[in-house]
């Protein structure tokens, strides 16, 4: 079953990966976060998320497939971490 699932949103940061020259670091360009068949993990189905600066070409990607409750605990963390985040931020910005 192919989901057509796709959702890419603009991405600030670096990712790593061994197919890019020096030390295989690249500046991030986007995200692509979708579910369907996985490239690589022995599941049916897979949240993959893709974290790419496409005009580096394909070489340049980070990827991860994930089962759903996978996904789910990872989308939890993240959101956790970002609270956490922002109140120590906030606290920098008070601090002055």
């Amino acid at each position: 079953m192919c989901t057509s699932i796709v959702e890419i949103v603009a991405a600030e940061g670096a990712g790593k990966c061994a197919g890019v020259g020096g030390d295989g670091w690249f500046a991030l360009t986007h995200s692509v976060v979708s579910y369907d068949h996985p490239h690589h993990a022995l599941l049916e189905e897979a949240i993959t998320i893709d974290f790419v600066n496409e005009a580096m070409g394909p070489g340049a990607r980070a990827a991860v497939e994930l089962t759903l409750d996978a996904a789910k605990a990872l989308a939890g963390a993240l959101e956790r971490a970002i609270a956490q985040a922002e109140i120590e931020e906030a606290g920098r910005i008070r601090g002055g």
